[in-house]
């Protein structure tokens, strides 16, 4: 089988989610014996061209800009990812389908859908509509939810990483439900097994004391994960815990005003913004917090949850979206109430209080995450899904 991935995130240029899914998913479906093609843009550069086995990389030259927003630097950038699937596809054969990746990659396969009468097939990791809790406020906004939309309407097959986004997918998009399959992301616990039993307390000493607790938390900084209510818990849980030590990775646009919020507050000391670290030192931060806290306001899956859970480290969520279908109150984590201060201080005091019930819901989040969501295992059920659609494809009079 042969399978054009089209996706705006690939490495070296990993965004979010959306970025490490398709990283992690393409290796395992080519092991799997899918013939897989990924065409992406060369943000962050990397070579043109990547072939290993039954896995090709092709990095398309973005557009020359400035561009007035996103949405058109997409349909731009998209004019050249079809032109190189176009290439790739005359030198080495059709394609059984394409698979997109959030509507950022939605033009271009529309183009070789209509043109090839080759089958789409989309995996909507988000949507603008639930980034802005149901609103659009600009135009902006309104077109790329148009974008969404239509993707999910070409599209043969809709994926969605969890049952909150396939609620999501059919409220905005009106698609039905027996067109949606929910097949949720994955963790390569390899990658952060690596640490264990290794001496990190060097490491560990660049960002808090020996004496003190380490509250971590990684991601993008911006208004849906919810890094300003993680601030505001901050005072709570130094009240009755002042041997705690916050540390939040990660960039965003919020980072300058949260900062700036911290520092006027006092707490410069106990509150560190790392900015952006490597994969190597956030897995280590992963693999020395005493907890890992995802105080999210959206999150259509949660993607870190899994690694933090796969470092064997304590969770604290928000019970919201995907992360509430991850992480199960006093099982596999501690769930908070989303946007409430007062709750996310409560859950992370629990974690910080009683190391050893912690330690027991760490041991059951990992054994989950291992059994449940490797890659191997996601791989397989996104093959069923592209099964069907070849099957039903041939069937089809168009």
């Amino acid at each position: 089988m042969r399978v054009l991935i089209l996706t705006w995130e690939y490495p070296p240029h990993v965004v979010g989610g959306l970025g490490q899914h398709v990283m992690e998913l393409s290796p395992a479906l080519a092991r799997q014996g899918v013939e897989v093609y990924v065409v992406t843009p060369a943000w962050a550069g990397g070579d043109p061209e990547e072939h290993h086995g039954n896995l090709h990389v092709y990095r398309v030259m973005p557009p020359d800009g400035p561009f007035a927003d996103i949405h058109e630097s997409a349909e731009q950038a998209n004019v050249r990812m079809g032109d190189v699937a176009k290439d790739i596809q005359a030198q080495t054969g059709n394609f059984d389908l394409v698979h997109v990746h959030d509507w950022l990659g939605a033009f271009a396969g529309e183009r070789l859908k209509h043109d090839d009468k080759v089958p789409l097939l989309a995996t909507i990791h988000a949507t603008e509509m639930g980034r802005n809790h149901g609103y659009l406020h600009t135009d902006l906004q309104q077109s790329i939810h148009s974008v969404e939309w239509w993707l999910t309407y070409e599209a043969w097959r809709v994926i969605c990483c969890s049952k909150f986004m396939a609620e999501e997918v059919q409220r905005y998009f009106q698609t039905p439900a027996n067109k949606i399959d929910i097949i949720p992301n994955g963790v390569d616990a390899a990658r952060f097994e690596r640490w264990q039993g290794v001496d990190l307390t060097a490491f560990r000493d660049r960002f808090a004391l020996p004496d003190e607790r380490l509250v971590f938390n990684v991601g993008r900084v911006v208004y849906e994960k919810g890094i300003h209510v993680l601030l505001d818990a901050v005072p709570l849980v130094l009240a009755e815990f002042p041997s705690a030590k916050f540390v939040i990775a990660g960039t965003g646009g919020m980072l300058g005003e949260l900062r700036h919020r911290s520092e006027e507050q006092g707490l410069s000391n106990k509150v560190l913004f790392t900015g952006f670290v490597s994969d190597d030192d956030r897995d280590k931060l992963l693999a020395v917090a005493d907890c890992v806290v995802f105080p999210s306001l959206y999150e259509p899956f949660g993607i870190v949850a899994l690694e933090a859970m796969a470092s064997h480290a304590p969770v604290v969520a928000s019970d919201v979206g995907g992360l509430a279908e991850v992480v199960k109150h006093g099982e596999t984590g501690v769930t908070v109430y989303p946007g409430d201060a007062n709750s996310l201080a409560w859950g992370i005091l629990h974690t910080l209080r009683e190391p050893a019930w912690a330690r027991q819901r760490a041991d059951a989040a990992y054994k989950m995450v291992v059994e449940q969501y490797n890659w191997d295992h996601i791989a397989a059920q996104t093959i069923a899904v592209y099964e069907r659609i070849v099957r039903e494809r041939v069937q089809a009079d168009w």
